[in-house]
């Protein structure tokens, strides 16, 4: 059996050499939920991000939060949102930030493709219906930047341990595991269909 691969931050791009699409990954170290809005902001408005995340990894999702204090939080339910949402801002977002990893639901498109092969960055994809696994890999809220955006939106800044699994999606070559796969789906489906044709014909 391979040995568990373990990202730590800060990332730096050899840290990310000969890790492929499809592969398994787990993050230790720090993760900035970051989505829609935020990204908008950096990319549409001009404005930096709050919190540094070069050789870092953002997380593509609206967390579910219980304030303790007012600087103190536990994190509830902490799961991925649809990561397509970001693709027009993805490319440019890693070029700006120098972000490493980004953590997300489903696939994404040419624009990041490109980003992460340009600028050596990975998005992984965490398994959906686990918001509340994910949660308890959170040992820690570091803090909480842009808080006028609400619950969601909110930059919230996570110390994690072996956050996972993460299968990497688009890997630092610009592999594009989601792409591939319906490549491959779509000839078997033809495949399928031709065989079927001529047993269907009776059907009017």
């Amino acid at each position: 059996m391979s040995q568990k691969k373990i990202l730590t931050t800060p990332i730096k791009s050899e840290d990310l050499e000969g890790i492929k699409a499809g592969d398994i990954v787990y993050l230790t170290g720090y993760i900035v939920t970051c989505r829609d809005v935020a990204h908008r902001r950096l990319i549409e408005q001009g404005l930096d991000l709050p919190v540094d995340i070069n050789g870092g990894a953002i997380f593509h999702a609206g967390p579910i939060v219980k304030a303790l204090s007012d600087n103190e939080f536990q994190m509830i339910s902490i799961g991925p949102t649809t990561s397509m949402r970001m693709e027009k801002f993805e490319k440019e977002f890693i070029e700006q930030t120098g972000v490493k990893l980004i953590v997300g639901k489903g696939g994404m498109g040419p624009n990041t493709e490109e980003g992460c092969k340009k600028y050596k960055a990975i998005h992984v994809v965490f398994p959906a219906g686990c918001a509340v696994v994910a949660a308890t890999q959170v040992e820690k809220i570091i803090d909480a930047k842009w808080r006028d955006l609400g619950m969601p939106e909110t930059l919230w800044v996570c110390k994690v341990k072996e956050l996972g699994p993460l299968i990497v999606s688009i890997d630092t070559e610009g592999n594009n595991l989601f792409e591939n796969n319906k490549i491959i789906f779509n000839q078997r489906k033809e495949e399928v269909y031709q065989e079927i044709i001529p047993q269907v014909r009776f059907i009017k």
